[in-house]
């Protein structure tokens, strides 16, 4: 049981949130739990998930590459919840089937056969691991793929803000919810 309560989103009135929930809704089929964990700073909720969502609705990256680098990033940082959550994206969503993202977990960037998103998934996770060993060579790896400038920049915030949430569900034990999600 998370260690907050969860608020409950259809109590919420505020356009700008009600935003946020249709996109997270469109995204994943409802509003998951953890955004109902983050109810409880709205003014606080409404600049970070915003931020999120401007991050993957500007990003160089495909949503596809966006739930590979989630995989990553939450796997090595042993957030189940988030895990879940971005396997769920990636299998049912986007349609690249369980076993797929379960090789993900097991396997990471190994169990990629395109080229490009298996440099994404290491350079992000050489950042989450250990951004102070960042080269030219491995941004370079990046514009090589045809990211731009600012899409090494968006790679870079993408594992920021992966890592965040993930800190904040295994810190307040967020209740796993990800089974219901999705096209059954």
């Amino acid at each position: 049981m998370a260690r907050l309560p969860l608020i409950n989103p259809e109590t919420i009135n505020d356009p700008e949130i009600l935003g946020i929930f249709a996109w997270v809704t469109e995204m994943e089929g409802k509003v998951p739990n953890h955004f109902a964990l983050e109810l409880n700073d709205q003014a606080l909720m409404k600049h970070k998930l915003g931020f999120t969502k401007t991050l993957w609705d500007s990003c160089e990256l495909s949503m596809d590459e966006i739930q590979h680098v989630g995989i990553i990033v939450s796997t090595v940082n042993g957030c189940a919840y988030c895990t879940g959550a971005f396997c769920t994206i990636l299998a049912d969503g986007l349609g690249a089937g369980a076993a797929y993202a379960k090789a993900l977990v097991a396997d990471g960037a190994d169990a990629v056969i395109d080229p490009r998103t298996q440099t994404l998934m290491r350079f992000a996770n050489k950042v989450n691991r250990s951004p102070e060993a960042i080269s030219d060579a491995d941004v370079e790896s990046l514009k090589a793929i045809g990211l731009t400038n600012k899409g090494v920049i968006q790679l870079i915030h993408l594992v920021s803000d992966f890592a965040s949430y993930n800190r904040l569900n295994l810190a307040l034990d967020t209740d796993y919810d990800y089974a219901t999600f999705g096209p059954r």
